[in-house]
């Protein structure tokens, strides 16, 4: 809208006769209520038709559950019964579609694409369920499962599922052309521009572009018409801002260690994250579950933050049951260890430290005493080491076969540790560790563990703080509750083996 100057009044200057009526009968109205500013919903919870991370995959999976009823019926042969064999195959062919990734939100959709990984697990599924069922009481709706019916079964529900899928998909396309979700994309250089303008062309992918996060940029085209917004300072404010939902990241945006700042900041504030690589034979490599591509370009999934994945409540759940059976289980140890302390240096058995823990918070860690420090100033700065010629053999042999860490069980039970995380450390060496290695304040994402990546791999000790924050990290970004578990047996075969620390 365009305001003409000459008809704003001016300090001192009378109104025009013209526009005088009309003031006054302005100035006869009365008041307007003062609005009220709303104040912007948190990021991720405003609703959208077919855009809530939900609407997705529940759309497959009632596609899937409604076409395994529908193959059941056509090929049943018991009237009276015709729905038990989808009863039969349901709770073995969705769970194994999910852990498939079948139905995770993805940018380019096509049933077509999905029909070989549906058709394997409709199979493994079908025939789990006619073996149990011959083995219990015959297939459950009485017919012979004879190798020509369980063809026509998976048939039937092959054909269903990717009519079902491709309506669901076409809903989806129509609601994303209609309604397209802003978009933050990382990075100004070529590559940024070129997945930009793909997303401004194609609204099937339903992803709108508001501007570039870029600190630098330095290729960007002279017609561009995205705004460059700033660094990873501005995106939390771009992000409620837009109301944005999707980060889409590509090479060029600046440092990796700014790069990957930013990627795990969205992450956190709940956006769904998106990496276009520049290398093109990558989504060759790409994981099929998560590989994805965007207008051509290859385009990867990243996870959700571990804290947010599925398994982590129970992750906790495992941690207070086995630091609950195992205080239980290893109280005749911690007797004889405390005794055995006692005896050899004094009164003081458990020697209590402050540790960094999960986003920065202190607290107390407990350990058996293998060393009488002689100073605070010392406990809290010094970097002690198996070597240190005042540890006596008992402290020795507490630190070489792991023992000293036991009272620890104790605060993973109070919930300050984790069986497997990161392992703590001082604030002190945080401090410093932080400055000298970027990454290494990025293990705090997670609580911090008795045992982790790093020290299965032999990082104990006196060994590569660099080293370890890149292992730690790679714990917190491919993190599973079977890696927890895997990492638990490796640990303890280290104590039945142990090389010193």
């Amino acid at each position: 809208m365009t305001i003409d100057h000459e008809s704003v009044p001016r300090p001192g200057r009378p109104l025009p006769p013209s526009r005088r009526v009309t003031t006054e009968l302005l100035d006869r109205r009365p008041p307007r209520r003062p609005v009220q500013a709303r104040s912007a919903p948190p990021v991720g919870r405003h609703r959208r038709p077919f855009r809530s991370r939900l609407a997705h995959p529940l759309g497959l999976l009632t596609a899937d559950g409604l076409a395994v009823c529908a193959a059941t019926v056509l090929t049943a042969t018991d009237p009276q019964r015709p729905l038990l064999g989808a009863a039969a195959v349901l709770p073995l062919l969705l769970p194994l579609n999910l852990t498939g990734g079948l139905y995770r939100n993805r940018l380019t959709l096509s049933a077509l694409d999905e029909l070989p990984a549906l058709a394997a697990r409709a199979t493994v599924a079908t025939a789990f369920a006619v073996t149990l069922s011959a083995c219990l009481d015959g297939w459950p709706d009485s017919g012979p499962a004879t190798p020509l019916r369980l063809l026509s079964l998976v048939a039937a529900f092959l054909l269903l599922a990717s009519v079902g899928r491709a309506f669901v998909y076409h809903l989806i396309r129509k609601a994303r052309r209609r309604r397209p979700s802003p978009v933050l994309v990382l990075g100004a250089g070529q590559l940024g521009q070129q997945v930009a303008a793909a997303l401004t062309e194609r609204r099937e992918y339903g992803l709108r572009p508001v501007g570039f996060l870029d600190p630098d940029p330095v290729l960007l085209a002279e017609d561009a018409t995205l705004p460059v917004l700033g660094g990873r300072e501005v995106l939390e404010r771009e992000i409620r801002r837009h109301r944005v939902h999707h980060v889409v990241a590509t090479e060029g945006a600046a440092d990796e260690a700014e790069t990957a700042a930013a990627l795990r900041e969205a992450a956190r504030l709940g956006c769904r994250v998106w990496l276009v690589p520049a290398l093109r034979e990558y989504g060759a490599v790409a994981d099929r579950s998560r590989g994805d591509h965007l207008w051509g370009f290859p385009c990867l999934q990243l996870d959700r933050p571990a804290m947010r994945r599925h398994g982590w409540a129970a992750k906790r759940a495992l941690d207070i049951t086995a630091a609950l059976f195992g205080l239980l289980l290893v109280s005749p140890v911690l007797a004889v260890c405390a005794l055995a302390v006692r005896v050899d240096t004094g009164p003081g058995v458990l020697f209590r430290q402050q540790r960094t823990g999960l986003d920065g918070k202190v607290f107390t860690l407990l350990k058996f005493r293998t060393l009488r420090p002689a100073n605070e100033h010392e406990s809290a700065t010094h970097w002690n080491i198996a070597q240190d010629h005042r540890m006596s053999r008992v402290g020795h042999f507490l630190r070489h076969s792991s023992l000293d860490e036991l009272p620890q069980l104790w605060n993973v039970l109070r919930g300050d540790m984790s069986l497997v995380g990161p392992r703590p450390e001082r604030p002190y060496f945080v401090m410093r560790f932080s400055q000298a290695y970027p990454e290494y304040a990025d293990r705090h994402r997670v609580p911090v563990g008795l045992t982790g990546l790093a020290q299965a791999n032999g990082l104990r000790g006196d060994t590569s703080i660099e080293a370890r924050a890149r292992f730690d990290n790679r714990y917190i970004e491919s993190w599973n509750l079977w890696l927890d578990v895997k990492l638990l047996f490796r640990t303890a075969a280290l104590m039945l083996h142990p090389d010193g620390s």
